[in-house]
């Protein structure tokens, strides 16, 4: 039976519960257990396969970890160890793309990860990922035809700039990654896509646009950048990312 593990975060924390609405379908939660923490689990379980919900914000207490605290290799270790088909990373994004605007989900196709901090699984003996098509092709043209047919056309060949956070970026933070070639930026995807590729499992990552880019507020390039709004926004793209994971599955079978 297929099975798909999901990393998601900003206005994502009911996904699980979106996925589990569907027919015939029922959830429960577990804990995976690593050296980096433990990391809890939805486990929704459909007639297509087996859905892997990891929250990349959880916390013990009541707060949300802020991006740049996130044990990605925790998260990521769990979701292998549910020995997925497919990871999907669900990420919220700010866009530069007049074609992206927010409330639009769109599908990577290449990520620009300068950022300093390393992420590996390998500490102490040097093994060197390959990282040239970071993205499952199939998957994504998958995600692509769905997204086309529930929200028209998508932007394409879209590259994600890591940035670090928990600040978002700045206008002339926003005009170098451009000049880079980047399309969006997020402050999630960079070391997740590092980690999976190490541990050898296809991947994609949905984009969901959450915000503009700062400076890129059509006629209103001083618009600042509200989190709760963006938080709300991205929550409205639940059901378009859940149709698509349940079109994954189908393609998996």
């Amino acid at each position: 039976m297929p099975r798909i593990a999901v990393i998601c975060g900003t206005g994502m924390s009911a996904f699980a519960s979106t996925l589990a609405s569907e027919d015939s379908s029922r959830s429960n939660s577990m804990i995976a257990e690593s050296q980096w923490g433990d990391v809890p689990l939805n486990v929704v379980n459909h007639d297509s396969g087996v859905v892997f919900v990891i929250d990349r914000h959880h916390s013990t207490g009541g707060a949300r970890t802020p991006p740049h605290a996130i044990e990605h290799r925790a998260n990521v270790h769990a979701a292998a160890s549910c020995e997925p088909d497919l990871v999907v990373s669900v990420n919220s994004v700010g866009s530069m793309l007049e074609s992206m605007p927010p409330g639009t989900v769109g599908v990577a196709e290449g990520v620009l990860d300068l950022s300093i901090k390393p992420w590996t699984f390998h500490d102490d003996d040097a093994i060197h990922a390959d990282r040239t098509l970071p993205f499952d092709p199939r998957a994504s043209s998958v995600c692509e035809k769905v997204l086309a047919e529930k929200q028209g056309p998508n932007p394409s060949r879209v590259v994600v700039a890591q940035c670090v956070g928990p600040q978002f970026e700045s206008p002339s933070e926003i005009d170098a990654l451009e000049k880079l070639g980047a399309h969006v930026v997020g402050m999630t995807l960079g070391p997740e896509q590092r980690l999976v590729s190490e541990a050898g499992i296809a991947h994609i990552s949905l984009l969901c646009s959450s915000n503009w880019a700062a400076g890129r507020t059509p006629g209103e390039p001083e618009a600042q950048i509200d989190h709760g709004e963006v938080d709300e926004m991205a929550s409205e793209m639940r059901d378009l990312v859940a149709s698509c994971i349940l079109s994954l599955l189908e393609d998996i079978t």
